[in-house]
């Protein structure tokens, strides 16, 4: 008897946990193209509910007040400079798409400069003008996707007001729902934490040293648009591998095709000995100790985000495969372990 009775549990245990699951499909199917505020909301929420606590309660600030005046600072602080540089780029869009055409002319004349000088094949023409096509073509869509993000910014302080109102209330759920240990259900606080500054603050403000850095070189070199190329290098800072690059190879490629050899050489050498040095001074020193995040899990990382998200995936890619890989992490210790210690006291 008791059997069927662990047996019909089981088969409603069953039933349940399948309902849940295609609810949970129905609805982010359904919601996904809102995927991008939660997460938003979630990466400010982080950064700013320990100060939200301290002022609710420490000192017995009004819970709503607080949360208006926490939103409005993040916007002056983060949203600000985000869209002082968007207004930046986007009024140059036609510049951008000029200057595509002229980066192409410029590595044509490169290219044949060094295929005359060492007797060699690098490129064809037919394969410069497709590149340059392609990129001409792509720019618009690029910035468009890029700042094309009033909708989601407004769901952002949507969702987040709310969960700073309720903030302790939700953690609290949280640690009561999770089905895992109390130590995990810890870590996997702390960690996600860890994670959301290091992608959140960490990665754009190397970015933008590097801008700052390389609007130096910019100006003194007589670059044509220094902030424009400013804002391209602050984007191409937080792009792994190739980084910031991005913006200073093409630029020592222009200075080349108009005869400016010194200029194109200084570029460089600053591009790769100042630049590049900032990024690599910075991610030793100031990410490492926020958060050491593996070189190849932002590449992958923002692979991903770019592919979900669009722009915005340069922060919550990587973030969403650390998360990953500290959920399994979690597992591991939460169930592997428990079933050798199981097996253990089985055998002995």
């Amino acid at each position: 008897m008791s059997n069927n009775v662990l047996d019909q549990n089981r088969v409603r245990q069953v039933f349940f946990i399948i309902l849940i699951l295609l609810l949970a499909l129905v609805l982010f199917f359904q919601l996904y193209s809102f995927l991008p505020a939660l997460l938003g909301a979630i990466t400010l929420y982080v950064l700013l509910h320990r100060v939200m606590f301290y002022l609710t309660e420490k000192r017995k600030w009004g819970k709503v007040i607080t949360a208006v005046l926490l939103m409005l600072a993040s916007i002056i602080i983060i949203l600000l400079p985000v869209g002082l540089l968007a207004n930046l780029l986007s009024s140059k869009v036609s510049y951008a798409i000029q200057h595509s055409s002229d980066l192409v002319e410029a590595l044509k004349k490169v290219v044949h400069n060094a295929e005359h000088r060492f007797d060699i094949t690098i490129l064809s023409d037919e394969n410069i003008n497709k590149m340059g096509e392609s990129i001409a073509q792509s720019l618009p869509k690029i910035l468009g996707a890029t700042f094309n993000t009033v909708t989601t910014i407004f769901f952002i302080y949507f969702i987040l007001y709310f969960m700073l109102v309720n903030g302790r209330k939700m953690e609290d759920a949280l640690y009561e729902y999770i089905p895992l240990k109390d130590e995990n259900v810890n870590r996997l606080g702390k960690e996600v934490n860890l994670m959301v500054v290091s992608n959140a603050v960490g990665i754009p403000v190397v970015a933008l040293a590097q801008a700052i850095v390389g609007l130096l070189g910019y100006l003194v070199l007589g670059v044509k648009e220094p902030f424009f190329w400013f804002g391209v290098t602050w984007i191409a800072g937080m792009l792994p591998v190739v980084g910031a690059a991005l913006a200073y190879v093409p630029l020592a490629i222009i200075f080349f095709a108009r005869d400016q050899n010194w200029q194109g050489i200084v570029m460089l050498i600053y591009g790769f000995g100042i630049i590049g040095t900032v990024d690599n001074v910075m991610r030793f020193t100031m990410l490492k100790r926020i958060g050491n995040v593996h070189p190849l899990v932002t590449v992958f990382g923002v692979i991903v985000g770019l592919n979900l998200f669009g722009f915005i995936g340069l922060i919550f890619g990587p973030l969403l495969i650390s998360l990953f890989m500290l959920l399994l992490r979690i597992y591991s210790n939460e169930f592997v372990t428990k079933q050798r210690e199981i097996r253990h006291i089985i055998e002995s």
